[in-house]
């Protein structure tokens, strides 16, 4: 059997509880809710929805073997049994917690969101379990002991992350149940909501919990860092600016030139790996008489954007620090590069990573603004990486460091990956003003993926969390991970 918690999210609250009380499997519904709205429904008063005492309240009630946790009011109808499946799949296998994936009602269309699964680097706070999350009873009173239960917005993450340790969470590939579409932004509007101002209350206890559960399963790291010597090797150019292109011609000239006007006090070149453009990139790159700039067109045609930086990075002109600027975007003024350049001797670090202003085509700023990733700290950054979708830009590298673990050769999280790993061991330095304009237009990749493009890259790096999940117990239990 079965008890259902739908959390009071919107107006569709009660059809929702009405859905569910026709199904015989569910024994009672309970509206979790912060007011007294909701009528004609057994209520579990709040005073924040997902609050540690909400769970308490969910785990001290639920009489049943399984507790259905809708964490949106927005269900419009499940599928042909559906609450069936999802107990008979956790029944034979001894699953944790259920989710599938749904359907979403647009404009009168059914369309299909499947979700991915969970794996141990799925620790993303927004990871999207859909609206129906059966979890195992017993595995949410187990958890229930392991965690610290004084969280106003994180409860349920850190519930969530507690029962993960208890036992498997499964996704059923099946578009199990209806929802009304909750969120029509597009996925560039979204990946942002987790550095609004407006959310930082709930983000430090999103760290919290998460900083809690690395400590828990042996994968955190103490603000224990390894000296960078930047003496180990000899360089001709202090720095190199990295910009790997494919068909820009509209953006690649305002890169090059926003390069080549940098200021510094040191000896500094341009490395452009032309991946094999097809328009006039390549043209508009060789129209530079300038001495300082490298124009790269690798041998091979099975290069992503990591692969690209892999040419630049062991190019025999590569500076001692390799400095990113992708082809659509511009450094904020010409003081860029210097005070990178500087932030790597005054921290001694393996990895700088500034602050960027998002902009539209024509330079004109535009929501959410300035993206500083203040969420970075000295002790505990390192850790929260794995938590968070990215480490912000520009990211500058200390060129050794970064021949000896590679960019990973893709186009999609290849410079997440390599900031976990250079964090694993190395202080990373911040520049907490803006230094980088990313403009936002048309042509960017990721302005409006679909949702297959959307799970391809979050089943990625979630993988790549893993991997580093995995790295970070094996050095903590004495391993290599190095």
């Amino acid at each position: 059997m079965i008890t259902a918690f739908v959390f009071n999210t919107g107006s569709n609250t009660g059809r929702t509880c009405e859905l569910l009380s026709k199904s015989p499997l569910v024994k009672n519904v309970y509206v979790i809710t912060t007011n007294n709205e909701v009528e004609n429904c057994e209520k579990i008063q709040t005073g924040n929805l997902f609050s540690s005492d909400t769970m308490h309240k969910i785990i001290d009630t639920v009489d049943t073997e399984y507790a259905l946790l809708v964490t949106r009011a927005d269900l419009s109808e499940l599928g042909q049994f559906a609450l069936e499946r999802m107990t008979s799949v956790a029944d034979d296998t001894g699953a944790a917690l259920i989710y599938s994936d749904y359907f979403e009602l647009r404009n009168g269309d059914l369309i299909k969101h499947p979700v991915i699964d969970y794996q141990k680097g799925s620790v993303r706070d927004d990871f999207d379990f859909g609206t129906l999350i059966l979890a195992r009873t017993r595995s949410m009173k187990k958890a229930k002991q392991n965690i610290s239960w004084n969280f106003k917005f994180a409860g349920l993450y850190e519930l969530r992350l507690a029962v993960s340790e208890t036992g498997e969470f499964l996704r059923i590939p099946e578009f199990l149940y209806t929802t009304a579409q909750f969120d029509t932004r597009k996925s560039g509007e979204k990946q942002f909501d987790y550095v609004d101002p407006k959310n930082r209350e709930v983000q430090i206890e999103m760290e919290q919990a998460f900083t809690g559960y690395l400590k828990r399963i042996g994968a955190y790291l103490k603000p224990d860092f390894e000296p960078v010597n930047f003496d180990d090797e000899k360089f001709k150019y202090e720095a190199s600016v990295v910009i790997p292109v494919y068909n820009r011609e509209k953006t690649i000239a305002d890169a090059i030139n926003s390069v080549l006007n940098q200021k510094t006090d040191f000896p500094f070149n341009l490395i452009v790996v032309n991946n094999h453009s097809t328009d006039g990139t390549g043209e508009i790159i060789d129209s530079f008489n300038d001495e300082r700039l490298i124009h790269v067109i690798p041998e091979r045609k099975d290069l992503g954007i990591g692969g690209c930086w892999n040419e630049a990075v062991f190019h025999p002109s590569c500076g001692k620090f390799a400095v990113q600027l992708d082809s659509d975007d511009l450094y904020y003024d010409e003081t860029t590069l210097q005070q990178i350049i500087d932030k790597f001797y005054e921290e001694k670090c393996a990895m700088v990573i500034g602050s960027y202003q998002m902009t539209n085509f024509d330079l004109q700023e535009i929501p959410p603004g300035i993206i500083d990733h203040r969420e970075w700290t000295p002790d505990n950054g390192r850790n929260n990486a794995l938590r968070i979708n990215g480490l912000g830009a520009p990211r500058a590298f200390y060129t050794p460091v970064l021949r000896k673990i590679k960019v990973p050769n893709v186009s999609y999280g290849e410079d997440y990956a390599v900031g976990l790993a250079i964090s694993r061991r190395f202080q990373i330095g911040r520049i907490y003003k803006p230094v980088y304009r990313c403009r936002r237009w048309e042509g960017n990749t990721d302005a409006a993926l679909n949702i297959e493009s959307v799970n391809k890259n979050n089943i990625y790096k979630d993988r790549i969390r893993t991997i580093e999940i995995l790295a970070r117990i094996q050095l903590n239990s004495g391993g290599k991970a190095e």
